[in-house]
């Protein structure tokens, strides 16, 4: 979730350009004044379309939440791509500067803060998308790592391998949402963390 003005990761196929920009304005909206004060009035006079134009696009606004949260994980998977590509030779390197990145992110992201605080109430409808029915968010971003972990030669079964990514998925959204100590304090525990799980010899 990363400020609303740096570029997106491409988008998946079949996603048209105008959801992308409704998407876009929903994010500006509620970063700006707040969730409750999106409307799909509001989203159609800030790209120029019809309001039927913007329900056929995206649907019901929980509809349009989930994409919201989506849109904004595709930003963080990105500096997660970004970190691995760095360090192809190096696991634990890789999710140390992975987790960095992301959490580093999180800190300047304006959407994530006004979900986080509910500021202007926008935390009413957002902030279960990333706790309590985060599971969209989890799959995509468990299923990331997964591509990614499968490049290295990790000494773990196929169901403590997945058991391993949860983990580490859950873990660095926990400090997301509420961090403990910087970003670079955190990898590095987060990172300890994985080296001696991912190693471990079974």
């Amino acid at each position: 979730m990363a400020s609303v003005t740096e570029p997106a990761m491409a988008a998946p196929s079949g996603t048209s350009a105008l959801r992308r920009r409704i998407v876009a304005a929903a994010i500006e909206q509620t970063a700006g004044s707040g969730w409750s004060s999106v409307t799909m009035a509001r989203l159609a006079d800030a790209v120029g379309v019809s309001r039927q134009t913007v329900y056929n696009e995206i649907g019901s606004k929980p509809a349009l939440a989930e994409a919201m949260v989506l849109d904004e994980l595709a930003r963080f998977l990105a500096v997660v791509g970004r970190a691995f590509d760095e360090h192809p030779d190096d696991l634990v390197e890789s999710i140390r500067a992975a987790v960095r990145a992301v959490l580093e992110l999180a800190e300047d992201n304006t959407l994530l803060h006004a979900i986080v605080s509910a500021t202007h109430g926008a935390g009413t409808d957002l902030l279960p998308l990333l706790t309590t029915h985060a599971g969209s968010l989890l799959t995509t971003a468990k299923a990331m790592l997964a591509d990614r972990l499968a490049t290295y030669d990790i000494p773990l079964d196929e169901p403590r391998l997945t058991t391993a990514t949860d983990l580490v998925v859950r873990t660095v959204l926990s400090h997301v949402m509420q961090p403990s100590s910087t970003p670079a304090a955190t990898a590095d525990g987060i990172a300890w963390i994985a080296q001696r799980v991912l190693t471990a010899q079974p």
